[in-house]
Order: structure tokens, then sequence, then C-alpha cells
């Protein structure tokens, strides 16, 4: 299956979509203003230790100082002792481990939170796209996802992969079927990484990031490009030129395929991509037969309802069920990777009287999921005819990404964040901008999405504003509802 790989590049926000034969499989989303810390190395500095508490105060440059708990230190292990610097009675006491003014290589492994600061490591570990490298360790680890019977092997053929080199790696679970030549290149693009971190904190003060974890457009050619990609499609030249350099350094395969966009219409109108991502968010899937498709996303499941419509079949009533069911199939399996929807997944397909009817649309369906990215596990029909299924939650779903619950239905719909509206505003004033020639833009909108732009989102409207040579006035108006603006050419 042939895929397109299409970014679109703002400095606000940076979008990725995976298209397929022009249907989009995969859509995934970064901003600026909410990426997180962790995965990030910092070369921090005590500033307290706390015996009574066994933790440590660390600065990493942040507005407040994080947090280094003293099972979170790593040490030494004796040998046959578990390699996660968690030795229970083991441990020795923080207050001889660290010491006030120590400058110390540490990570975040989970983000500040409320008033609290970031939780820290010193137990590091870098990320790849089939391995995890730990380089103070010589463990050898394999995802326990992986079935036991298969597990020896792949260490075996790790172990001969790292060699004398040193430095612990776990394999994880989508390497179950790499090649040796696609983990040799892991390795070689983690040890470089590792190098460069030692490197930076032999050179960069106390309180610098010395690593941070991959953005979006970095994680495209270490986790989306695969044998299948034929292209990867950027808008912004700076940011092709700078993605280009790093594949060049760490996946020069994947990097070959980088081409910088130069098409006057937006990258993302050229398969319709605005527009799928807005009936992602809705309930009701049309299938192309007339069925469709209901997804309701709870806090628990998620549930998909399949109905017939207006699709009455050609020969018999069991004959217009039994398609829908197989056309059903493949649009679930792609609205879970479109939507990114994890967890526990019910499916009710209509109800099938013939069970060689029901094992045709279950191997249909499990060979759909076999194409997804992300592990998961769909059980048979059970007595009340629905599929069980689970897929595994990677990150947030693109419902929760881009809506927040209603304030006016308290709870009980979603609408578009003020933050999704902003940007999407910003997207129609350049595309206006390329077709007319207006002496002012001014937006109006509501008092939220107003408050946005006159705040947070300022330089990146003044950013537009000097690149479309055009003045651009805000008006807000209260009786608009968040989702809901206008833009006047003045």
């Amino acid at each position: 299956m042939q895929q397109d790989i299409l970014i679109n590049w703002s400095p606000q926000e940076t979008r990725v979509a995976v298209v397929e034969h022009g249907a989009v499989q995969e859509l995934h989303v970064e901003r600026t203003l909410e990426r997180g810390l962790v995965g990030n190395v910092y070369l921090g500095k005590v500033a307290r230790v706390l015996p009574g508490m066994q933790s440590a105060f660390i600065d990493i440059g942040l507005d407040r100082a994080a947090f280094l708990h003293v099972a979170d230190v790593w040490q030494p292990h004796a040998e046959g002792e578990a390699s996660t610097g968690r030795q229970g009675a083991a441990l020795q006491p923080i207050e001889r481990q660290v010491f006030e003014g120590q400058s110390l290589m540490v990570q975040v492994v989970k983000d500040p939170l409320g008033t609290k600061g970031a939780r820290l490591s010193t137990q590091i570990s870098v990320a790849g796209r089939l391995l995890v490298f730990l380089p103070q360790d010589d463990h050898l680890g394999v995802s326990q996802k992986i079935p036991p019977a298969q597990r020896d092997a792949l260490r075996e053929r790790l172990q001969a992969l790292v060699g004398e080199q040193g430095g612990g790696f776990i394999l994880r679970t989508n390497a179950e079927d790499a090649s040796d030549a696609e983990l040799a290149e892991d390795i070689a693009y983690l040890r470089k990484a590792w190098a460069r971190i030692r490197e930076a904190s032999q050179k960069l003060p106390a309180g610098s990031l010395l690593h941070q974890d991959l953005n979006l457009l970095q994680r495209v050619l270490r986790d989306l490009v695969g044998e299948h990609t034929q292209s990867i499609r950027i808008d912004s030249r700076e940011q092709c030129q700078a993605l280009l350099d790093f594949g060049r350094a760490f996946m020069p395969s994947a990097a070959e395929k980088v081409q910088h966009y130069k098409g006057e219409r937006p990258i993302f109108d050229l398969f319709g991509i605005d527009e799928e991502i807005g009936r992602a968010l809705g309930r009701r899937v049309e299938l192309k037969s007339g069925g469709y498709l209901i997804i309701d996303q709870t806090e628990a499941l998620t549930t998909v309802d399949v109905n017939t419509g207006g699709f009455v079949g050609s020969r018999n009533f069991d004959d217009t069920i039994f398609k829908t069911n197989l056309e059903a199939s493949q649009a679930i399996a792609r609205q879970l990777r479109l939507r990114n929807l994890g967890g526990i997944v019910i499916v009710d397909f209509i109800d099938m009287a013939r069970t060689d009817h029901q094992e045709a649309v279950l191997t249909e369906f499990r060979k759909q999921l076999a194409r997804d990215r992300v592990k998961t596990m769909a059980g048979g029909f059970s007595q009340l005819g629905l599929v069980e299924m689970t897929r595994k939650r990677t990150r947030e779903s693109l419902a929760h990404m881009l809506c927040e619950p209603c304030e006016v239905c308290q709870g009980k719909g979603i609408v578009k964040t003020a933050r999704t509206v902003a940007y999407n505003i910003l997207r129609e004033i350049l595309r206006e901008a390329r077709q007319f020639n207006p002496r002012e833009f001014r937006v109006v909108a509501s008092p939220k999405v107003i408050e946005l732009f006159l705040d947070e989102e300022s330089p990146h409207l003044a950013s537009l504003s000097d690149f479309i040579g055009k003045p651009i006035s805000l008006q807000a108006d209260s009786a608009m509802g968040q989702e809901q603006y206008d833009i006047v050419l003045m």
C-alpha cells in the first residue's frame, strides 16, 4: 500500500497527514505552546536536598524547581538485580548521593502539574523507532507484549547487533518483525544521539537543555516512514531544510523522500484534509454503499454502531447486511487510526444470521486492523453479536486534542477550542490574502477567541500581518458562539 506524508507547518502548529490512494489514514497534530517536557534531558543544578523527604529540588532552568526522589536516582546495580535503579532497601540515602550546588544530568519523567514542578530521573533513556537506549546500563530487554516464545530469539539477535560497544537496549513492541538492518540503523541513531548529549553536558552550563525529545516533524522520519512511503512533502522551506539535515544525520534512507511543497494551494487542500478533520470530529460516518457508522467516545470506551441506511442490496436482505458489514470493517479500522481512538472499543455490527458471513466479516476486520502501527487486539462475536477489541493508547484522541467540552451543554457535546478556531482564522486569512487584495482584514469572533489573539497568539497574528503585508484588526462579538467568526475584507 503506497503512501504519501503531507506536512502543514506554521509557527504555532504542525499537522501531519498520512495519505494512501487519496484517503487520509492518520492525522497527527502538535502545538508549540502545548508541547510537553517528558523525555527532555537537562544539566540540572541541585538547589536543595531534603533528607526527611528523601528528595531534592533541581534547577533545570524552568520557572519552578523540578523534583527528584531517591527512587529515581540511578545507581549501579549488583549482578542479578533489576536494572531500574530501584533496589528498595538497597537504595543509598539521597543525602549520600547528591549535594547542593552539584551539576546533575537529569531527564523529565512527568510534566509540571499545577503548582508542582516536573518530576525527574537520573536514569537516562533515549527512545528510537524500534529500541530504547539505556546508556548507563548493560541490560538487553524485550517488550513484555511480545510473545514469550519469540523473546529469546529477539534478544540473541539484538546482542549480536549491539556487540561489545556497551549500553543497554529495550526492544519495543513494534520491533517484533523488524529486520537486522532496521535494528542496526536504530542502534546507530541512538548512539549518535547519546554522544551529542554527553558532548553538550561538557560544554553547557547548569540549567541547560541537553536533549529535547523529537518534535513531530522529526518523529515523522523516526516513526511514520516505511518502505511503502513514496514521498514526504512539507510546505515550509526552512523546516524542510531542517528535516533534511536531521534525516541525513540519523536516517539517510528516509531523508531521500523529503520534498519541499511549492504549490500555491495550501498543501492540505490537495486531498481535502481539513474537510476530513471536520468529519473526524463528527459522530456520523457515511459509507459509500449508503450505510453509515455512529461513533461515540466516552471516558470508559468507544462504541461503533453499524447501520444499513439507504443501502437495500441487490438480491436479498442477508446480502445487504453482509456487504454493509464488510465495508464497515474497513471504515471502522480507518476511523480508529484517523481519530486515534484507544482503549476498549465495542463494535455493533448488523446482526448476521449466517456463520460464514460472521467469519468473513471478522477476518476482514482483523486484516484491516493489522495495518495499524498501534497494537490492536480483536475478539470474536459475543452472544449479543458485539465485537470487543482494544487499541493501545499512544496519545490524546483527535477530538480531545482539537475540542473541549461545551460550556453551554455542560459537557454533553463538544466545540472546537478557541485556539483551534484562532488557527482556522489564521489559515483562512492566509488563503484569502492569496485571492484578494483588500486594504485591511477584520476578524469578528467570540470574545474568547479575540482575547487569545490579543494575548498568547498576538505574535503569530503580527507575523501573519507582516507576511501578507496587510493590517489585521479585531472585533469581539459576544453574540457569537466560540466556533463562529467572520473575516471582513475592508
